[in-house]
């Protein structure tokens, strides 16, 4: 949902268009679609996740990403173990907006979780648009 979420922002965003935003999971298995959940929670926002397929995070995915967003300190810091030579690109999302928590994840849980999930990560990429663009483009100063 984030990045589905992150996707449609930067559409509308004359001059970053043409930016690819991938989702991948540390644990997750690959090629599985999106929970009914998420895909209600995305189409009520003009979003359709019915193609999304998940992916583990690849060693080559980090290397080539200019930024790269967790969800929850402890996938922050298992990336950061992982990759150790890429960790001044990787945040928590919620870092973004000046805020320390992270999301949990809503799979299996209530339709209103989703919602108040989805929620939650537009909140948290419309206050942290302008950081997020900035660590990606190089324009801030990154912090591990």
């Amino acid at each position: 949902m984030a990045a589905a979420l992150l996707r449609r922002y930067l559409e509308s965003d004359e001059a970053r268009r043409d930016w690819r935003v991938l989702s991948a999971g540390l644990w997750a298995e690959d090629e599985e679609p999106a929970s009914a959940g998420a895909v209600m929670a995305m189409a009520e926002r003009g979003i359709d996740l019915t193609g999304h397929r998940s992916r583990r995070l690849t060693r080559q995915m980090v290397e080539e990403a200019d930024l790269i967003l967790g969800m929850t300190p402890h996938h922050v810091e298992a990336m950061q173990q992982a990759f150790p030579e890429h960790a001044h690109r990787i945040h928590l999302l919620a870092a973004m907006a000046g805020e320390s928590h992270g999301i949990a994840d809503p799979y299996g849980l209530s339709p209103a979780t989703y919602r108040a999930t989805a929620n939650e990560l537009e909140r948290l990429i419309r206050a942290g648009y302008k950081r997020i663009i900035a660590l990606a483009e190089g324009t801030e100063k990154e912090q591990g």
